[in-house]
């Protein structure tokens, strides 16, 4: 059941960026767009380095190998979701408009759903994410 509701959110924040970038509302040139996007970029870029060679699985799947704790990991617990935000957010405001308002929603509910799900797979799987998720935050410290 939590694996299906990862592949659901996976569907849903796909389908909130596809959204952005078909109608045309996802780059912008304003710096106000372009330096968060910028930010999202190195943060991924850091997440995925730290992550290593593990891949990414289309369902909510912990890999074998450990918890990553360090680089990006060290503060939040979802460094790769919260970089799919920060690109995502400044183009639905920069274009504000109902659609766009749509396609930020399905890209938070689809993030959270796969947050959850990952979360609950994690705390069955490593003991010590919960110690782990007591000193970092999930996205956005210090709100969430």
């Amino acid at each position: 059941m939590i694996k299906a509701a990862s592949i659901l959110g996976y569907g849903v924040m796909l389908a909130g960026v596809l959204g952005l970038v078909f109608t045309k509302r996802f780059f912008s040139p304003s710096p106000f767009v372009l330096v968060p996007q910028a930010c999202a970029v190195v943060l991924m870029i850091w997440a995925r380095i730290t992550f290593g060679r593990r891949s990414f699985h289309l369902a909510a799947n912990p890999t074998a190998g450990g918890l990553v704790t360090t680089g990006p990991y060290r503060f939040i617990r979802h460094p790769i979701y919260t970089a799919v935000c920060l690109f995502c957010l400044p183009a639905v405001v920069a274009f504000w408009s109902w659609q766009a308002a749509l396609f930020g929603g399905l890209i938070l509910i689809g993030t959270l759903t796969r947050i959850f799900s990952e979360e609950a797979l994690l705390r069955r799987q490593n003991p010590e994410y919960a110690k782990y998720s007591l000193r970092t935050w999930r996205m956005l410290p210090p709100l969430f």
